[in-house]
């Protein structure tokens, strides 16, 4: 029995295919695929591998290989008809029946494809003539290449009524094939129908399979109504189920492992200009479930990159909470905010990708996102009103449908509300609490998170130099709260090696962090052009200098401004000792990480040098 290639393709996007094979093969997570033993042939090394991305698996023993439909039938001596209808039962699909009327319609399919591939040749036409020198222009304004124009198939819609549909008609293309793929519309009165798109740069979307299903258009003209229109949806368009530049993004997200998703067209296109060519972009509607499995299925975390105003931060806000009750182990979403007034484009156009790569590195966790929001949005200077913030944490864990990440997030956001609301802390002179309403905007915690991100990065460099402070104070180091999935897997590797070598030297511990590709910080940290701690590991530091410098690191990330306003105090104490800025300052040490008889301590050590506690 034939099935319709877009059902097919739908079948195998919504199954996931380590799950289906991890029920009958021990399966282990490898880099980017899964691994076990094949089911297929008797083997005591695991020759037997599962690419989720890719969609199929493959022994490289005995040369088995296919899709999920092909392993339901050998693991369970299917026919095609028999799989498909096992595994489209087991993801709640409805199987179609293609008799005839079936028949028909797929080749019907097959016809508006033909349409629309040809619209998108007509288009790239049109921009590269004598009537698409204003659209010309405005993409080399925009900094594109000639070879991205043509990558992307851009292409420009005259401002001509009838242009495309004259242009169809003539290849015999009826005018009822271009009004049922959105091209034309007919107007009300009866009239002769019209082209849709008109005095816009054109944007062919295409499924995952790379066929033009639909169009983006944006003005021209400053007077237009709307800047960026759609297709509407059609038999072959659905914008809530597809992603911009899914296509060509498959690959490149892979080998980068990992996914970008911006806001539009442009942003994207910038992007894989500016050599990023894994970003994608949902098509005018905020991010639905589907799009989230589709981004699931090119990377673990893929990375969500808004606008760094409240309109960035609330969108940010929806895609978290839409991503709750399908999370599960090992699958969530990071928040990158731009700074406010610019997009993606702007920062790629005038930083290229290390101004994105640096945004990128600053990404939120799902978590701490809603953290943040519950804090902003809740009042905690009462009993009631932090049992309020809990209350609403707790219903925001009870979204998430996996048990085991449920479980997870109840103690994150229990360890949080523990360290937030610990002791009552001192308020400081003159200072009073902000009313709600008047946090800083989301661009201003952005930048906040991307000095954060040095601040991590300095404190996990200085412990390659004394790796017998990453044993002393394990516990600590693995409970930091760590904003860039890079560090956190440079912590990682630290803990590791220390916890499989005993007795290791600077030198000893770069060389296991080199072997499994973990050096960029620690190298980044100790390079004579940029400073920073070259001075530290290259002037044979002392072992207490060193832990100084690991405990001052410590402090400036537990709190920043105490770290600075600390400072100050300890310049005011060595001009002028009084017993007011000496209360303060101990005050302040009250809640610093501190060293004590080798071991994390509530209370400091406190030793008084050259009017500077230390």
């Amino acid at each position: 029995m034939a099935y319709p290639p877009e059902f097919i393709d739908e079948l195998k996007a919504r199954v996931g295919l380590a799950e289906l094979i991890g029920r009958r093969v021990a399966l282990k997570k490898r880099g980017r695929e899964h691994v076990g033993l094949c089911p297929f042939h008797s083997e005591k090394t695991p020759s037997f591998t599962v690419s989720e991305n890719k969609g199929f698996f493959h022994c490289f023993g005995c040369g088995a290989h296919g899709s999920a439909v092909d392993f339901a039938m050998r693991s369970e001596g299917l026919t095609f008809p028999e799989a498909v209808e096992r595994l489209a039962q087991q993801v709640g699909l409805e199987v179609p029946r293609l008799g005839a009327e079936e028949r028909l319609r797929s080749d019907h399919m097959s016809e508006l494809l033909r349409l629309l591939d040809a619209a998108a040749g007509w288009y790239e036409s049109q921009l590269a003539g004598t009537v698409g020198s204003a659209a010309r222009a405005y993409l080399e304004r925009r900094g594109l290449r000639p070879e991205t124009v043509r990558n992307f198939r851009l292409g420009y819609a005259p401002a001509r009524r009838d242009g495309l549909g004259q242009a169809m008609l003539a290849r015999q293309f009826g005018a009822d094939l271009l009004a049922e793929v959105g091209l034309v519309r007919r107007p009300d009165d009866g009239g002769e129908p019209y082209d849709f798109f008109r005095d816009r740069v054109i944007f062919p979307i295409t499924d995952r399979r790379g066929r033009v299903v639909a169009y983006g258009g944006r003005a021209l003209a400053a007077n237009a109504k709307a800047k960026y229109i759609n297709s509407p949806d059609s038999p072959l368009f659905h914008k809530g189920r597809m992603l911009y530049n899914l296509a060509n993004a498959r690959q490149a997200a892979m080998t980068a492992q990992s996914a970008i998703l911006v806001e539009g067209y442009m942003d994207v296109i910038a992007l894989a200009e500016a050599g990023l060519a894994h970003a994608l972009a949902p098509l005018g509607t905020a991010v639905t479930e589907h799009q989230l499995g589709q981004l699931w299925r090119l990377a673990p975390e893929p990375v969500l990159c808004f606008d760094g105003d409240n309109a960035g931060w609330q969108a940010a806000l929806r895609a978290a909470e839409r991503a709750l009750p399908l999370l599960r182990p090992g699958y969530s979403l990071r928040f990158a905010l731009l700074p406010p007034g610019r997009d993606p484009d702007d920062v790629a156009r005038q930083g290229g990708a290390e101004a994105i790569d640096t945004i990128l590195a600053a990404a939120l966790p799902l978590s701490e996102v809603l953290w943040r929001t519950e804090i902003k949005a809740h009042a905690v200077d009462t009993p009631e009103r932090r049992a309020a913030l809990e209350s609403a944490l707790n219903k925001l864990a009870e979204r998430i449908g996996d048990d085991k990440v449920r479980t997870y997030y109840r103690q994150h956001f229990r360890d949080r509300l523990w360290q937030a609301f610990r002791r009552d802390r001192p308020a400081r002179r003159g200072q009073q609490a902000a009313p709600r309403g008047t946090h800083s905007i989301p661009g201003a915690r952005q930048q906040a998170a991307v000095l954060e991100v040095a601040t991590q990065e300095k404190l996990l460099a200085t412990l390659a130099l004394r790796p017998d402070l990453i044993a002393q104070h394990h516990e600590t180091i693995a409970g930091l709260t760590l904003v860039a999935a890079a560090l956190d897997r440079l912590r990682q590797a630290m803990l590791d090696a220390v916890q499989h070598h005993r007795g290791l030297d600077f030198a000893s511990l770069k060389d296991h962090l080199a072997e499994v590709g973990q050096t960029d910080v620690v190298d980044r940290n100790f390079d004579r052009r940029t400073g920073n701690l070259y001075s530290l590991g290259q002037a044979g530091a002392t072992s207490e200098e060193v832990e100084a410098a690991w405990y001052r690191a410590l402090r400036d990330l537990s709190s920043p401004e105490q770290a600075e306003e600390l400072r100050a105090l300890e310049l005011a104490l060595a001009e002028d000792t009084t017993l007011e800025t000496w209360q303060r300052l101990l005050a302040i040490k009250q809640d610093q990480p501190t060293a004590g008889n080798g071991a994390d301590t509530d209370q400091p050590t406190q030793v008084m040098d050259r009017g500077r506690i230390v």
